[in-house]
């Protein structure tokens, strides 16, 4: 899977791309620990690109959410691709998380 970010003000998006599943939960913990921070608690997540997620996927997803709303953020779904969509909608967390069908365009890449 490939992990770029993007700064932007007050948020974070962080753009995946491949397969997000338990071989690559690791890479992404690293990523997003270091990016929800109180100056900074809101992470754009755009999945567009993402082909697959497994549960261990959906996981880290939760944990994210959790840690951000635990200081005040939020983690946003962007651009969910309809393989993620669909397992989202299976196992109902789309109620769990914002989702928005674009990015932000005051974004800027880093």
């Amino acid at each position: 899977m490939r992990i770029r970010t993007e700064s932007g003000i007050g948020h974070t998006t962080v753009s995946l791309a491949g397969r997000f599943d338990a071989h690559e939960t690791a890479d992404f913990r690293n990523v997003v620990d270091l990016l929800i921070r109180p100056e900074n608690a809101t992470l754009r997540l755009d999945l567009s690109n993402v082909v697959f997620v497994d549960s261990s996927a959906l996981a880290e997803l939760l944990r994210s959410q959790k840690a951000a709303k635990a200081i005040g953020g939020e983690v946003i779904l962007v651009n969910v691709s309809d393989p993620v969509r669909i397992i989202l909608e299976l196992t109902e967390l789309q109620q769990v998380f914002t989702l928005e069908s674009r990015t932000d365009p005051t974004t800027t890449a880093s």
